[in-house]
């Protein structure tokens, strides 16, 4: 045989062998199964600039906790498992030069008498947000407040926090509250709500406003509650965080506000301010 011909059959023969075995091998690997039977990993979108979450407070869903900020309006509850879309109340009519005071019982009634005495001579409605717990203990004073005239309004059972409980638990507080004072005054607690410690996030204010409520938080603290204040202190601080529709947390249990409310009512007053209820001030 020539020469040449020899040649190009062995080179014929070598790219003809290279090709079966390049086959055999991509064949070999294609055939083999994936460990677990799972493809690669693959990073998901959704787990890039995800939004911190407040692990205490969302629960049943994942959403953050609503911020506890003075003297802002209003926040929008947007719960991610409800098309619910309310405002929850920080602040009254700023439209108007006015003020909202309310008062929260849960523990004590040391301040009541006070309390209602300043109303009465003022000639104002007061508004109150009473648990079922001390509406148990205090029935004929729950009976007293709504004979006045003042308002009335949830603030849970047993003064739970909102976010480390479930959705019945929260639904069960508030309807154990108003079924309880309205055996009492004839009245409902609804449409308002304080959640207690203002612990709440969207979730919370979502299936409270299910059971029929809007939560109310507040424009200033008075701290009258808090170890190691004083009557001066806690009025100057009310005194200093005076705007139209500032919403004031005081409370019944604790000795400063029954010191300092008529005293303190007198000077507001003084500078213009009307002073109204949750209902007529929003």
């Amino acid at each position: 045989m020539h020469k040449k011909t020899t040649l190009r059959i062995a080179a014929t023969l070598v790219v003809g062998t290279a090709a079966v075995v390049t086959g055999f091998v991509l064949f070999h690997r294609s055939s083999q199964p994936m460990a677990n039977n799972q493809p690669p990993a693959v990073n998901s979108s959704a787990d890039v600039n995800r939004a911190p979450i407040n692990t205490k407070a969302a629960k049943n869903a994942n959403v953050a906790a609503i911020p506890q900020p003075e003297n802002t309006n209003t926040a929008t509850v947007n719960s991610a498992t409800s098309n619910t879309s309310l405002k929850e109340i920080t602040i009254g009519n700023t439209a108007k030069k006015q003020i909202i005071f309310t008062f929260d019982a849960g523990s004590g009634t040391q301040s009541l008498d006070k309390i209602l005495a300043t109303l009465t001579k003022h000639n104002l409605t007061g508004t109150f947000f009473i648990t079922g717990a001390w509406a148990t203990k205090n029935g004929d004073s729950v009976k007293r407040i709504s004979a006045a005239g003042h308002e009335i309004y949830n603030h849970t059972y047993t003064h739970p926090h909102l976010t480390q409980v479930s959705d019945a638990d929260i639904a069960s507080e508030l309807s154990r509250t108003d079924t309880l004072i309205t055996q009492l005054t004839g009245k409902s607690t609804k449409p308002y709500f304080r959640p207690p410690y203002g612990d709440r996030n969207a979730h919370v204010l979502d299936i409270a406003s299910q059971a029929g409520y809007r939560s109310v938080y507040w424009t200033t603290d008075a701290l009258d509650w808090e170890t190691g204040q004083t009557a001066d202190v806690v009025e100057s601080r009310i005194l200093s965080h005076l705007k139209p529709g500032a919403i004031f947390l005081m409370h019944v249990g604790d000795d400063i506000t029954g010191q300092i409310l008529d005293d303190t009512m007198t000077k507001i007053l003084a500078q213009g301010y009307t002073l109204v209820s949750l209902s007529k001030g929003l």
